[in-house]
């Protein structure tokens, strides 16, 4: 997952446990998810209302009221005194449909006895020692684990300009179209890397054959 902050400097009060109150920073709304694939001419979007502004809390939600797929989803983060982020961090587990009343029982069982996944973070908790304290009982398997490293940039401009346009083809024939009687042009910018590509005539009607 990744996320934009449009007021990074919002500092509601802590919440009564003395922790971040997320909640109270991103407010009510509507959650949109867009999942994308190479394959697809565009992206799939789902949206749900805001439950608790709890991420990881309402991406549950989510997966439950648009895809049906019950999850157990945590998300944490170590800051310092001056508030700068030192770690973050988090898991989710889906339950496939043909897992057993045994291993969702295992699940129920050694969820809810973790510690925070904020303090497992600060503790210097890995990913992979995370795994296995969620799996608890049921142990991992070897032979199917895999990690990988995010990349967090700068964007490679072939695959930048490839989103770009599926972004833009998730905007509706009607959108484009007012783009391109309005502008005739558009410059998109990546919020991650802040690299800017333009995009012409020709390539919003491409946009607009592709929805």
């Amino acid at each position: 997952f990744k996320g934009l902050l449009r007021t990074p400097t919002a500092a509601p009060p802590l919440r009564p446990d003395g922790k971040l109150n997320v909640g109270g920073a991103v407010g009510r709304g509507l959650l949109t998810v867009s999942r994308a694939h190479p394959e697809w001419k565009a992206p799939f979007n789902g949206m749900v209302d805001i439950t608790t502004g709890e991420i990881a809390e309402d991406i549950a939600v989510y997966l439950q009221e648009s895809e049906q797929v019950n999850s157990a989803i945590a998300v944490g983060v170590s800051l310092d005194r001056d508030l700068n982020v030192r770690s973050a961090g988090g898991y989710m587990v889906q339950v496939l449909p043909f897992a057993s009343d045994e291993t969702i029982a295992a699940l129920e069982q050694s969820i809810p006895s973790l510690p925070s996944t904020t303090d497992m973070i600060a503790d210097g908790v890995g990913a992979k020692e995370m795994a296995e304290r969620v799996l608890g009982s049921l142990g991992s398997l070897p032979e199917v684990a895999t990690e990988s490293v995010p990349r967090y940039g700068p964007c490679d401009a072939g695959e930048l300009r490839v989103r770009m346009m599926r972004a833009l083809a998730s905007m509706g024939k009607d959108e484009i179209q007012s783009i391109i009687e309005e502008q005739g042009k558009v410059e998109v910018t990546c919020e991650f890397c802040k690299d800017a590509v333009t995009f012409t005539e020709a390539d919003l009607l491409g946009a607009k054959d592709e929805v």
